[in-house]
């Protein structure tokens, strides 16, 4: 989660927050979370589990630039 701040904080194409699943079932019910740590995208699952540094930031990167 650290990442995802460090992400925001550098661009303010990206956001990040944590959500505690098991405190806000609905919000993770309505991102298709059924483990954690899931990573969320767009308002979509993007990866359930573990990913190295370097490919987080890659996709948070693709991602921001699909944005409008």
């Amino acid at each position: 989660m650290l990442l995802a701040y460090r992400c925001a904080l550098a661009s303010e194409r990206v956001t990040a927050a944590a959500v505690e699943a098991t405190e806000f079932p609905a919000a993770a019910d309505r991102h298709g979370v059924v483990s954690v740590p899931a990573i969320v995208a767009n308002d979509r699952l993007a990866w359930v589990g573990s990913v190295p540094e370097k490919a987080f930031v890659e996709h948070v990167h693709r991602v921001s630039k699909s944005l409008p």
